[in-house]
């Protein structure tokens, strides 16, 4: 059966990996079927009973998405050809009688050029006059039409809450320090880096615990270390706040006192030693021990991501590390992020 997730758009590699990450977390049997500008769709083996209840989880921790669509139909984004789709689809595979529905469709760039109101309520009347009741406010089964490069046709199954996002702004937290990543963008990393429910997940340079907060969230045994007691201090406030199992410890990330392969994931954002109060030589030395550290602490087989900007590999190959993908996020001008993610394989 065919998925599609309707993807953020806010870069074009990292949506798709962390819902390719969370498939996988989530135990499902999937297949890449087609990418598309803001879309992924997917082929997922097993009956709905079984699929859909696990997509129902995978939303619950996906950051850069925002629903995941039954395919019920998939074709050109010519008018026409969408109105022929939607009249020849069974509905009654897709909504009970007794449910209401409602139809509502996303724009892509310019991929179409119909407004979206007119599609909408020429779907939802082919949909109606099938015999099924609509309801604009407080529909029972929510129709979505993508139209991007392809138009993309079919039911909700899940949606994803990017309001809890915007909700843990770091602003917004107990304890605020400038310079920390946005939750959406901790959240995709940790998704990324596969740590699953009661697994260790690490922070060498946890800061105000922005990576943490998100792994605490979706069940992760989280630990960071920070080598300034107040912005340790106020990690732990911060983790307190969401609850979770943490541990927060003041402390060098080139000499972390944890037993060697005892963590399942690592995620963290090293300094870019843009402070004056970092030299040169000891940015160097700091990456080059902190990067042999998160080898010595990684079981074998796991994933460690490491944003940065600058480039790691030397520290990352010197250390044992396989680079296994590499993501640039620009963040403003003079501000570009290198996102890489590393296997430890030996």
């Amino acid at each position: 059966m065919l998925y599609a997730f309707e993807l953020s758009g806010e870069h074009d590699s990292i949506p798709v990996m962390e819902a390719y990450a969370c498939m996988e977390i989530a135990g499902l049997d999937f297949k890449e079927h087609e990418i598309f500008d803001q879309c992924l769709v997917v082929s997922i083996s097993g009956t709905r009973e079984e699929v859909e209840p696990r997509l129902l989880y995978v939303a619950e921790r996906l950051a850069m998405s925002h629903h995941i669509i039954r395919v019920a139909g998939m074709c050109n984004t010519a008018a026409n050809t969408i109105l022929e789709i939607a009249e020849s689809i069974d509905y009654s595979k897709h909504i009970a009688p007794e449910q209401t529905f409602v139809v509502r469709a996303k724009k892509i760039k310019h991929y179409c050029d119909f407004e979206r109101e007119f599609i909408e309520g020429h779907v939802g009347g082919k949909i109606f006059r099938k015999g099924f009741r609509a309801n604009l406010k407080a529909a029972d089964v929510q129709f979505r039409l993508i139209l991007g490069e392809k138009c993309i046709f079919g039911p909700v199954v899940a949606s994803v809450d990017r309001s809890a996002y915007e909700n843990r702004l770091p602003h917004k937290k107990p304890f605020f320090y400038p310079g920390v990543l946005m939750p959406r963008v901790a959240r995709a990393l940790v998704n990324i880096s596969k740590v699953k429910d009661g697994e260790v997940l690490f922070d060498l340079f946890c800061g105000t615990a922005g990576i943490l907060v998100e792994g605490a969230i979706v069940g992760a045994k989280v630990i960071g270390i920070e080598v300034r007691s107040m912005i340790a201090s106020g990690a732990q406030m911060n983790l307190r706040s969401f609850g979770g199992d943490y541990n927060v410890i003041v402390g060098d990330a080139c000499a972390v006192p944890l037993k060697g392969e005892s963590v399942d994931a690592i995620v963290t954002d090293p300094p870019y030693g843009r402070s004056a109060a970092i030299r040169a030589e000891s940015l160097y030395h700091l990456y080059a021990d902190s990067f042999r550290e998160m080898h010595r602490l990684l079981r074998k087989g796991k994933i460690a991501i490491v944003v940065s900007e600058i480039e790691i590999t030397e520290f990352a190959k010197d250390a044992g590390f396989e680079i296994i993908d590499e993501y640039r996020q620009r963040v403003h001008r003079s501000l570009t992020r290198r996102i890489t993610v590393l296997s430890k394989d030996k």
